[in-house]
Parts: C-alpha cells; sequence; structure tokens
C-alpha cells in the first residue's frame, strides 16, 4: 500500500451505524402509523418506508406486524416499569405526595406523548384483536395496575389513607388517566376553544378530589349563606 493512501473505513463505519439504528427508526415510525392509522389500517410497507428502509429490512428484525406492534408496546411503555417501580420504592414522601407525582409523571411521560395513543388504539381495536389484547393486558395493565395498587397499600399501611376495595381504588385513580387519554386523542378535537382542558391542572384537581373527596369532613360545619333579616 503506498503511503499516500489511507485505508478507507468511513463507508463500513456509517454503514454499521445506520445498520445499528434500524430497529429504533422503524418502531418510531411504526408507533406514528399506528397511532395515526390504528393498528388494523397500518401496513409493515408504509412502516418500511417511512423509516426509509425496504420492506425486506424490516422483517430482518420483525418477524410479523404483531411482532412489531408488541415491540412498540415494550419500547414505549413496558420497558419504564422497572425504573418506576424503583422510584416507588425509594420515594422520601407521604403516600399523597407519591400519589400526585406518580400521576404528573405519567403524563409527562406518557400521556403527552405519541405512546399514549397506543392505549386508545387498544380501546378501538383490542376486541377484533383477543391476542393482541391478552399481550397487552399482560404487558401493561397488570403492571400499571400492580403500581398504583402499591401506592394505595402503602399509604394505607401507614395510616395516610384509609380502608379501602383496593380494585375499585385501583380504577379509580386509572379512570382520570384514561379520561386523559381520550380526550387527547379524540374529544380535543371537539373542545371549544374558549374552554380548553390544561392536563396538568386536571390531574392536580382529580388527585384532590381523590384524597379528600367530595365530602365535607364531619368535624367541620358546611358554610351556608347567611340568612337575611326580615
Amino acid at each position: 500500500m503506498s503511503a499516500n493512501t489511507a485505508p478507507s473505513v468511513a463507508p463500513a463505519h456509517k454503514s454499521a451505524r445506520r445498520k445499528e439504528a434500524r430497529p429504533g427508526e422503524l418502531l418510531a415510525a411504526a408507533l406514528d402509523l399506528f397511532v395515526e392509522k390504528g393498528y388494523a389500517a397500518t401496513r409493515v410497507e408504509e412502516v418500511a418506508r417511512r423509516a426509509g428502509v425496504s420492506k425486506g429490512t424490516l422483517f430482518l428484525y420483525f418477524a410479523s406486524k404483531e411482532d412489531l406492534f408488541k415491540a412498540v408496546v415494550r419500547e414505549n411503555l413496558s420497558l419504564r416499569f422497572p425504573q418506576w417501580s424503583l422510584v416507588l420504592d425509594q420515594f422520601p414522601g407521604t403516600s399523597a405526595e407519591l400519589l400526585r407525582y406518580a400521576m404528573g409523571q405519567w403524563w409527562s411521560m406518557v400521556g403527552d406523548t405519541k405512546a399514549s395513543g397506543i392505549s386508545k388504539l387498544m380501546m378501538s381495536e383490542a376486541s377484533n384483536f383477543p391476542e393482541l389484547a391478552a399481550f397487552y393486558q399482560h404487558e401493561v395493565i397488570e403492571p400499571g395496575n400492580a403500581l398504583i395498587r402499591r401506592i394505595l397499600q402503602r399509604g394505607i399501611e401507614r395510616g395516610e389513607f384509609r380502608a379501602m376495595d383496593l380494585q375499585y381504588g385501583v380504577h379509580t385513580v386509572l379512570a382520570p388517566l384514561l379520561y386523559l387519554i381520550v380526550w387527547k386523542h379524540s374529544f380535543g378535537a371537539c373542545t371549544p376553544q374558549g374552554s380548553p382542558l390544561v392536563p396538568e391542572d386536571y390531574l392536580a384537581a382529580q388527585v384532590d378530589i381523590l384524597l379528600n373527596g367530595l365530602r365535607m369532613p364531619d368535624t367541620e360545619t358546611p358554610h351556608r349563606p347567611a340568612t337575611p333579616s326580615p
């Protein structure tokens, strides 16, 4: 080799980088299309095209559209649960503070991202794809419910929350989160411009109601308007 001739390594390095990036690009493209079009209407050819690769390349990484969808769910939702569980274990504050923190973190990390569209998709299409519904139940719903249950149980054991039916307590916490998903991906488009819903304020109000209820405490006398003098 001539002293003036340097080995050409850049193209191979660039190709390696590109190959390593492909699974992530495919998952990002798949998330976009699943949220935009739904599971049934999304075609693997579209995912490959949006990711800038061939359909054959897509099948090198994912054997089917179902496998691709499962990978999207794991990448955007399932893989978060170990970290959330660790945060719960190490949280130093009260259970009320933990509940506020957890719901706020859910909104910033999931609800306010495209990943929340996966839940909306499952609401719409679960009955048509029972295998995917069972997968989503195992990967997302069950671990999510378990985390909420642990927060409520923590509060009960510390004497911070009253005893409750934990099964329905979990669903009570879930309800405002699911509403925000539906609002973000459906109802929000129909909301009059003069009455916007601010998700952070909505969650704060919901947590306040969850923690305090609607009824006045028994130890307080409800405020009543003064009776006018005759």
